[in-house]
C-alpha cells in the first residue's frame, strides 16, 4: 500500500487540476450512459400504438408504469420531458428526442475534450517533476554510487522507467477513474431498469478476478526482468559508443555485435515469455463477457416474453447499457496485468531516489573562505570496499602556496588521494585538514569552490568553447575568459576554429584533438582562479612543445596557490617543492627531485626507466616532429 500511496503523491501538487479532470470524467460517463438510456423513450415513441396511452407509452393502462419502473419514468420526465413533449404526435416527439440527444452528445464531447486535455497536462507535469527529482538526486549522489552502477542502467531508469511510472500515475489512473465512473453510471441506469437483469449481468464477473492470481505473479517477475535487461542493452550501447575508437582499432565489430545480439535475444525471450501471460487477459475477459451476455440474453428474453416485468424497449436499452458496462469491466479485469510495468518501474525509480547521499554537509557546516596555512593529511586511510585498503596511513603537509607532486606506478593511489581532498569520497580513517580544520566541517559547496581540477580524463560537453571554459561560472567577462585561454596556450587554436569561441566542440569534445581538449580543460581551471589546484596528468595529452609553453605560462599563474600535481612523466615535477613517491597506497619516499635522485630507491628507478625510454623513442622518431603529429588532425567543422 505504501508503494501506491507514494506513486499517487506525485499528483498532490496538481490536485485542483486533477479534481477538475475527475469532474469532467464523471460528467462524461454519466452523459454517455444517459445517451444510451434515451433509446428507451425513442423506441417507445417509434413503435407506440397511435391509439395508445400518452407520454409515449404502449398499450399498457395509463396508471401502470412502463416496464414496472416508476424511477425510470421519473428520470425521463425530469430530463427529457422538460424539453420534449412526449405526448405530441410520434413524428414531432421523435424529432424532439433526436435534437435532445444531439445536445447531450455535444455536451458529453465537451467534457470528453476537457478530461483528455487535463489528463495530458497532468501527465507531462508529473513526467517533468519525476525526471527533475530523479536527476536532482542523481547529481547529489556520491562517486561510490556511480562506481557500482552502470551508466546505461541510470539512463534507462531516468527515461524508460520514468515514462512507465508516468503512465501509471496519470494515464492508467485516468483510465481507472473513467472505467469506474462508466461502470457506476451504467450500473445505476441498469438498476433503474431492472435489478434482476443487473444481477444476471454480474453473475460471471467474480470469475475474472479469481483467474488473475497465478498470472499476475508471473507477469510481475517478467516485467522486472524486462526492465533490467533494457538497462543492460542501454549500457552496452553507451559503452560501445564511448569506446568506438578502441572497437575499430581492435577490429572487434564482430565481437561487439555478438555481445549485443546476445543481450537483445535475452530481452526478446523475456519479453515474449511475459507477454504470453499478459496476452491471456484479453481472451479470458472476452470469454467471460460473452458468457455473461449469453446469460443476459436468455434471462432477459424470459422476463420480456413470459413475466412481462419489462418491455422490449427497456430490454434493448438495458442490452446497450450492458455492452457499455462490459468495456470498463474488461479493462478493470485486465488492470492487474496492465499496471505491472508501471509498478515495477516505480520500484526501480524509487531505488534510485532512496539511494542515500552519504557525503553531505554536517549541521552548522562552516564556509571555507581562504587558505592561509595549507593542507594536511593526518593518518588517512581509505577503502572502496571493506577489507581492501587503497590508501594506508597517509601523513604529509602541503603548505599554502606550495607545489606537491605525487608520483608512483599506476594503481598506487595518487588520484584517490586528491579525490579525498574534494570529499568525492570520505576517508575511512584519519582526517584531511585545511588550516587545521577537518574538511568535513566545511560546506561542500565552499570546499569545492576552492578547488580547480584538471584530470587525466578531459571532460568537455557538447557546447561552445566559451561555455566549456566558463563551465559552472556566471557573468564571466570576455577578457577574463581569453586571458585564461592564452595562459593555457589555447587562444591561438581557438581563434582558428570556424566560429572561434562560439564553436561547438561536439560530444566529449570530438571536434578537437586530444591536446586541444586538454588545454581547454586547463583554461577552465585557470579561469576559476582557485586557491587549490589539482593537476592530474594535466599535460599528458600535449606534445613536448605545447607542454613547455603551458608550463611556462602556468609557472606565473601558480604563484600563491596550493598545487597538487600527479604525473607519470617525472620531467613535469622537477620544480615541485616536495615530491611524494607512492606505492601500494603508501608514501614510500618524499623530498625534492635532487634529494630523491641522490637517495635512490623507487623514484630513482622510475627516473632511470623513463630516461632510457625517452632516449630510445628519440632515436626511433628522429630529431623533431611537427605538432600535428602529436595533436592529430586540424579541428573539423562542427
Amino acid at each position: 500500500m505504501s508503494l501506491y500511496l507514494r506513486i499517487l503523491s506525485y499528483l498532490r501538487p496538481y490536485l485542483p487540476v486533477f479534481l477538475l479532470a475527475v469532474v469532467a470524467t464523471s460528467a462524461f460517463a454519466a452523459l454517455d450512459a444517459f445517451s444510451l438510456a434515451l433509446l428507451i423513450p425513442f423506441l417507445r415513441t417509434l413503435f407506440a400504438d397511435p391509439e395508445g396511452a400518452a407520454a409515449g407509452t404502449a398499450d399498457l393502462p395509463a396508471d401502470e408504469p412502463v416496464g414496472g419502473s416508476d424511477l425510470l419514468q421519473s428520470l425521463m420526465d425530469g430530463t427529457l420531458g422538460r424539453f420534449v413533449d412526449l405526448g405530441a404526435p410520434p413524428d414531432q416527439a421523435i424529432q424532439g428526442i433526436i435534437i435532445f440527444l444531439l445536445a447531450i452528445f455535444l455536451v458529453k464531447n465537451v467534457f470528453d475534450f476537457l478530461r483528455k486535455y487535463l489528463v495530458a497536462w497532468i501527465e507531462q507535469a508529473v513526467t517533468r517533476d519525476l525526471r527533475n527529482q530523479v536527476y536532482d538526486h542523481l547529481v547529489d549522489l556520491d562517486l561510490v554510487f556511480f562506481g557500482r552502477t552502470r551508466v546505461g542502467q541510470i539512463i534507462s531508469r531516468l527515461t524508460h522507467d520514468v515514462e512507465q511510472l508516468r503512465t501509471l500515475v496519470t494515464k492508467e489512473l485516468a483510465k481507472i477513474l473513467s472505467s469506474v465512473f462508466e461502470l457506476l453510471a451504467a450500473l445505476a441506469l441498469m438498476l433503474i431498469i431492472s435489478w434482476k437483469l443487473t444481477l444476471a449481468a454480474f453473475i460471471v464477473l467474480p470469475g475474472v478476478f479469481l483467474i488473475w492470481g497465478p498470472l499476475l505473479r508471473r507477469v510481475r517477475r517478467g516485467d522486472r526482468t524486462i526492465l533490467n535487461l533494457a538497462g543492460e542493452v542501454n549500457s552496452h550501447i553507451q559503452e560501445t559508443l564511448s569506446g568506438i575508437r578502441l572497437v575499430k582499432a581492435s577490429a572487434a565489430e564482430g565481437h561487439e555485435r555478438k555481445r549485443f545480439r546476445g543481450l537483445t535475444w535475452s530481452y526478446f525471450k523475456a519479453f515474449i515469455r511475459t507477454e504470453r501471460f499478459r496476452a491471456l487477459s484479453h481472451p479470458i475477459t472476452e470469454m467471460v463477457g460473452a458468457l455473461g451476455t449469453v446469460i443476459l440474453l436468455w434471462y432477459g428474453t424470459r422476463l420480456v416474453l413470459t413475466g412481462g416485468e419489462i418491455g422490449g424497449e427497456e430490454f434493448i436499452g438495458f442490452l446497450a447499457l450492458s455492452m457499455k458496462l462490459y468495456s470498463p469491466v474488461k479493462y478493470l479485469g485486465k488492470l492487474p496485468a496492465i499496471i505491472q510495468p508501471g509498478l515495477v518501474a516505480s520500484e526501480r525509480v524509487f531505488e534510485f531516489l532512496d539511494a542515500p547521499v552519504e557525503i553531505r554537509d554536517q549541521p552548522g557546516a562552516r564556509t571555507l573562505e581562504e587558505i592561509r596555512e595549507g593542507v594536511e593529511f593526518h593518518g588517512v586511510s581509505f577503502e572502496y570496499r571493506p577489507g581492501e585498503p587503497v590508501l594506508r596511513e597517509i601523513d604529509f603537509r602541503a603548505p599554502a602556496g606550495s607545489v606537491t607532486a605525487l608520483v608512483g606506478p599506476s594503481g598506487a593511489g595518487k588520484t584517490t588521494l586528491v579525490d579525498l581532498l574534494g570529499r568525492f569520497y570520505e576517508v575511512t580513517d584519519g582526517a584531511v585538514r585545511i588550516d587545521g580544520v577537518d574538511i568535513r566541517d566545511f560546506s561542500l559547496a565552499s570546499l569545492r569552490d576552492k578547488l580547480g581540477i584538471v584530470s587525466q580524463e578531459t571532460v568537455l560537453f557538447h557546447d561552445t568553447v566559451r561555455a566549456n571554459i566558463a563551465y559552472g561560472m556566471e557573468d564571466v567577462s570576455e577578457e577574463d575568459l581569453r586571458r585564461a585561454a592564452r595562459a593555457a596556450h589555447a587562444d591561438g587554436f581557438v581563434q582558428r576554429l570556424p566560429q572561434g569561441y562560439d564553436t561547438v566542440v561536439g560530444e566529449r569534445g570530438t571536434q578537437l584533438s586530444g591536446g586541444q581538449r586538454q588545454r581547454i580543460a586547463i583554461a577552465r581551471a585557470i579561469l576559476r582562479d582557485p586557491p587549490i589546484l589539482i593537476l592530474d596528468e594535466a599535460t599528458s595529452a600535449l606534445d613536448s612543445e605545447s607542454e613547455r609553453l603551458v608550463q611556462v605560462a602556468m609557472e606565473r599563474l601558480l604563484q600563491g596557490r596550493t598545487v597538487f600535481v600527479i604525473a607519470h612523466r617525472l620531467s613535469t615535477v622537477q620544480q615541485a617543492d616536495q615530491i611524494l613517491v607512492m606505492s601500494e597506497g603508501r608514501i614510500v619516499q618524499r623530498g625534492t627531485h635532487d634529494e630523491l635522485l641522490a637517495r635512490g630507491g623507487l623514484y630513482r628507478h622510475l627516473h632511470d626507466l623513463q630516461l632510457s625510454g625517452e632516449q630510445a623513442a628519440a632515436e626511433l622518431v628522429g630529431p623533431s616532429a611537427p605538432e600535428s603529429r602529436h595533436e592529430g588532425p586540424e579541428p573539423r567543422t562542427p
